[in-house]
């Protein structure tokens, strides 16, 4: 509560205690004042309460109380001056394409600046400068086979390309050109359904949240998705997949740790006819490539699915670690030989400086980049 005082609520006050004093008087037969006797001398007292409580603070009976809701608000009205100032302007939120620049820095530094550094050196393309360009290509992550197609691109066309920015625009024209000819997202085929996705690749390679990822890209798509969890041997495989099926709004399948991979997959498959789903999608384990009777294991898998549901999987997706670098090559072609990749993620391409190596797997392998990932 609030109260608002005026000067005569002090008068009334002080009248109170006045009348008080007679009744007191009164009552002790010591008026000093002639006053009539026939009052009673609970009049004066009465009139000592009632002026008091007029004057006094007490919420809900001082008349002139105002609630809090009813104060009044002081509001500040800027000056002329403060309107003429310029007001902050919120910064728009970054574009999917911002996002994607961001991520690709660190690839970007490790390659192509590199590249670039050699023609700083120069302003001609001459022998020195190719020397260069070859030893600097052959150190990239982009694979030897990949580094000499490129240089022999330049060399080639030496006698055409004027000055080092000339250079520097033609290996980014047989980049680009390269890396064109193996883009192509997924697509899903509306007569295949359920339309299955084998994700395969190496612990650590980040098929969980690539799964999670397709998963709900899917299903803002508007498709119904299961997840099968295949991947049975890691320790917390099943419960981290599970986690992110369920944060995507997909379906669920998997078995205790330690099942056959192949009968989660058949288990999944049969779940996703009988449930009606438009796409399954199947983790795998994620053993080294190098063991054979895991790559077994993954044909076994494969070979299952086949036998319930012919033609499937749809699509063999490998998901390959940027960091890696060249490492990631000699994975493509080992996943590749066992299973016949039909597609590639790469991720953690803003963890590394090693992304080039996305340009040695599409020269090298005729496979769709299906992803890349950043974030």
């Amino acid at each position: 509560m609030k109260y608002r005082f005026h000067a005569y609520d002090y008068v009334v006050y002080l009248l109170s205690y006045a009348f008080l004093g007679v009744y007191i008087a009164d009552i002790l037969n010591a008026l000093p004042l002639n006053l009539p006797e026939t009052i009673p001398s609970w009049i004066y007292l009465a009139l000592a309460v009632a002026l008091n409580v007029w004057a006094i603070p007490i919420p809900g009976i001082h008349p002139r109380t105002i609630p809090e809701r009813h104060a009044p608000e002081t509001v500040e009205t800027p000056s002329p001056e403060e309107k003429e100032l310029p007001q902050p302007k919120k910064k728009p939120a970054p574009s999917s394409k911002d996002k994607l620049e961001r991520g690709l820095s660190k690839t970007h530094k490790g390659f192509i600046d590199r590249i670039s550094a050699v023609f700083k050196r120069s302003g001609s393309l001459d022998d020195k400068i190719l020397t260069e360009l070859e030893e600097t290509l052959v150190g990239t992550d982009i694979g030897v086979r990949t580094a000499y197609t490129i240089f022999d691109f330049v060399r080639n066309n030496a006698e055409t390309i004027k000055d080092t920015d000339q250079a520097m625009e033609a290996i980014k024209t047989e980049i680009t050109y390269i890396l064109e000819k193996r883009e192509e997202p997924l697509s899903l085929s509306e007569e295949k359904k359920p339309f299955v996705i084998m994700v395969s690749g190496v612990n650590g390679s980040g098929k969980t949240t690539t799964i999670a990822k397709i998963a709900y890209h899917l299903k803002n798509q508007g498709k119904s998705v299961i997840i099968a969890s295949g991947d049975t041997f890691r320790a917390a495989a099943i419960e981290q997949l599970e986690h992110w099926a369920n944060k995507a709004g997909a379906d669920f399948i998997k078995s205790h740790e330690g099942a056959d991979p192949s009968s989660v997959a058949f288990d999944g498959l049969q779940a996703a006819l009988s449930r009606g789903h438009d796409v399954l999608i199947i983790d795998t384990a994620g053993r080294l490539h190098t063991k054979e009777n895991l790559m077994e294991e993954l044909k076994k898998t494969k070979r299952v699915l086949d036998k319930k549901h012919p033609g499937s999987p749809h699509e063999i997706l490998l998901v390959l670690d940027a960091t890696i670098g060249q490492n990631a090559i000699e994975q493509t072609r080992q996943f590749n030989n066992s299973l016949g990749v039909t597609g590639i993620a790469l991720t953690k391409l803003d963890g590394s400086s090693k992304g080039g190596v996305i340009v040695g797997i599409a020269n090298e392998f005729e496979i769709p980049i299906r992803y890349i990932g950043v974030g």
